[in-house]
């Protein structure tokens, strides 16, 4: 009986030593940012942006074309460093538009920023070389490794870890970039800010959008 209370401490001790492990270790959860039914939660824009069923949808007004209209673009009201993200995007023919993150100044996001970019990269024939701009390029200056998007008119799957200077990039469930942010131009871009998608002056589509810290 003496040993009784010794005994107690020592499984109380345990418990909070394994309670405390597992918190440790526990994944960081997601966050979905298209929930809701109003895109002002969790995001701002001047652009023609509207929410339906989980799908935000970039209808250009007329005269809108470009891609230099800041703030049509759809920005995070949220800053991000390390992160990990991921989400689908429809494009139609010759679409064009982009994935932004750690974008110091939303007014000047190409000088500002990182950009992913999302392209009807399908349209291209085999025969032009990589670049950039292809689907999954990082912008500046990061072409893919492959060609990996789906023709226009097909919902894509992105997924983007950002962790310290590592930028990973999957698309439909293949690496297409991997980049060291410390190096070249990308050395000095911000290593904090909001995340956002172009208003490029074409359409677009994008759902199941969700974040989380950097596991």
């Amino acid at each position: 009986m003496k040993n009784t209370p010794l005994k107690t401490l020592g499984f109380l001790f345990l418990g909070l030593c394994g309670g405390l492990s597992q918190s440790a270790f526990a994944e960081p959860s997601w966050q979905e940012l298209l929930g809701g039914s109003e895109l002002q939660t969790h995001w701002h824009t001047t652009g023609n942006w509207s929410l339906k069923d989980g799908v935000a949808t970039l209808t250009p007004r007329s005269g809108e074309s470009g891609w230099s209209r800041w703030s049509a673009y759809l920005w995070s009201k949220e800053q991000y460093g390390d992160f990990e993200i991921e989400f689908d995007y429809l494009v139609q023919e010759k679409g064009n538009s982009g994935f932004y993150f750690r974008v110091g100044d939303v007014n000047d996001p190409v000088k500002q920023g990182i950009e992913v970019q999302i392209y009807d990269s399908a349209s291209w024939g085999p025969e032009k070389p990589l670049n950039d701009h292809d689907s999954g390029g990082i912008i500046p200056g990061k072409p893919p490794t492959k060609r990996a998007a789906k023709p226009a008119g097909g919902w894509n799957h992105f997924l983007i870890l950002c962790k310290d200077n590592h930028l990973t990039v999957t698309l439909n469930g293949q690496v297409v970039n991997e980049v060291d942010l410390s190096q070249g131009a990308l050395a000095s871009r911000p290593q904090q800010g909001a995340i956002g998608f172009q208003d490029h002056g074409l359409p677009l589509s994008i759902r199941k959008v969700r974040i989380r810290q950097a596991p």
